[in-house]
Parts: C-alpha cells; sequence; structure tokens
C-alpha cells in the first residue's frame, strides 16, 4: 500500500464527526439576507435529468467567512487556501456558562483557564467555542433569542478574547455556533458587529453556524474545512468535519 493511502486508512479508523447544518428555506438566517430558494430547472421524467438553480446567501448555514467579507482589502474566500482549511481544533467547552447566561461572550479568562487545564493554544490552530447553541437550530425564536426590545440573547465571543488569540496565540481561524461572532447583547449596545469586524480585519477566516461541537474533545481533533471556489467571495455555505481521537 502506498504511503498516503496508509495514512488515509489510519485517519478513518478514527471518528469522523459532521460540524455542519442541512440548509432549507426555513432555517435562521442573518436579517439582511432572504431565505434560501429554488427553481427546478428540469425534470427526469421530463427531460431526462433532474437540474435546480438555488438562490443562497453567502452567510446561509455552516459557512466560511473570509476576512473580505468585513475588512476592504484583505483576502476572499480564494484567498484563503487548502492547508489553511486543514488545522489542529482546539475547543472551548463553555455550554454550562451559556446555560447560566445565554448572552455570554468567551473572555481571556476562559482562554486561560483552558490553557492551565490541556497547554498553550498553539500558532497555526483552529479554536471553536462549544455554546450548545447549535440546539435550537431547528427553532428560529430560540436561535435568535429576542427579548421584549428586540436583543437577541445569545453567545459569542468578546474583543479582548479574540485579540489574544489573534496576537498572543496566532492562531489561524476561529469557530462558533451562532450567526454572529458577537454575543447578542454585545452586538446590540455596539448596533454592529465589533468583534466579528475586529477578528475578520486581522486578515483570519472564521466558521460560524457550526454544528455538534459538544461531540468533540477540547484538544487532540482535526478540523476540515471545504468551500467552492467562487471569485471574489467574502464567504459561502461550506461542508466543515472533525477528525476525532478514538474513545
Amino acid at each position: 500500500m502506498y504511503e498516503l493511502h496508509e495514512l488515509l486508512a489510519k485517519l478513518k479508523d478514527y471518528e469522523w464527526i459532521d460540524l455542519t447544518h442541512v440548509v432549507t428555506e426555513d432555517i435562521p438566517v442573518y436579517h439582511t439576507f432572504n431565505p434560501l430558494s429554488e427553481t427546478t430547472i428540469s425534470t427526469i421524467k421530463e427531460r431526462g435529468s433532474y437540474s435546480v438553480e438555488y438562490s443562497i446567501g453567502n452567510s446561509h448555514g455552516t459557512h466560511i467567512d473570509a476576512p473580505s467579507h468585513f475588512a476592504n482589502g484583505k483576502r476572499d474566500l480564494l484567498d484563503i487556501p487548502q492547508k489553511e482549511r486543514a488545522l489542529p481544533l482546539y475547543v472551548l467547552h463553555l455550554e454550562d456558562k451559556v446555560a447560566e447566561n445565554a448572552g455570554y461572550a468567551v473572555t481571556v479568562d476562559d482562554l486561560k483557564a483552558f490553557e492551565a487545564t490541556y497547554g498553550k493554544i498553539p500558532e497555526g490552530s483552529f479554536v471553536a467555542f462549544s455554546s450548545g447553541w447549535y440546539k435550537n437550530f431547528d427553532n428560529e425564536e430560540k436561535f435568535l433569542n429576542k427579548d421584549e426590545n428586540s436583543v437577541e440573547h445569545t453567545p459569542g465571543w468578546s474583543i479582548s478574547a479574540l485579540e489574544y488569540l489573534s496576537r498572543k496565540r496566532n492562531v489561524t481561524a476561529i469557530g462558533h455556533e451562532t450567526l454572529n461572532t458577537d454575543s447578542g447583547p454585545e452586538a446590540a449596545e455596539a448596533n454592529f458587529l465589533p468583534a466579528q469586524q475586529y477578528w475578520l480585519k486581522e486578515d483570519k477566516y472564521q466558521n460560524e453556524l457550526l454544528a455538534n461541537l459538544d461531540k468533540v474533545p477540547a484538544i487532540g481533533s482535526i478540523i476540515f474545512t471545504g468551500m467552492p471556489h467562487i471569485s471574489n467571495a467574502p464567504g459561502f455555505p461550506a461542508e466543515v468535519f472533525a477528525i476525532v481521537p478514538k474513545k
């Protein structure tokens, strides 16, 4: 057997976890986007082939955001090479904190506590925030979790935590289970998404609306992000999966 084939066989002996939501017309989407729509171009009965044309936003479902999504002059989708989309994965399991406070934002103290337990987060890694929020994905009202003032109470990252990951640890990418990088209350206060803007201005990418992160251990896994090659795109729906250590 060839060396690479042996490596692939070894990888297939590990557990593979799908981190990707299914996209339908009913999923939660950021308010500036329209829901998914589709038009049947041909059917097998009528023309011998089934073909569909889709209208979809760059942020529908599980997706990758390129830096150009929020930062002029930074990289777009095709500037993120394949090797940069296959990374060591480190997962912050903060489900308990989010259960107590739906609008929780990851702090520098959370990152330092993680490192005290598991060691320094290495350069070139992917850091994901597991909040358990993905379990609400099929219920838009629960997923957006708006109060009487239409403020979304959803978890996210603080800018200080992102600064720590970017400037102190030089991680390559982040990921989370919500529509936005920012927590809902902090986004409402700013009337913008300053944490998302900060991260993308660092010329780093992110994956949003991830699923099943609670099934991934804190350390020892690999994450892969597959995407279509679309010219000048600021992002697009993606297939994201992890290969995790054997139990």
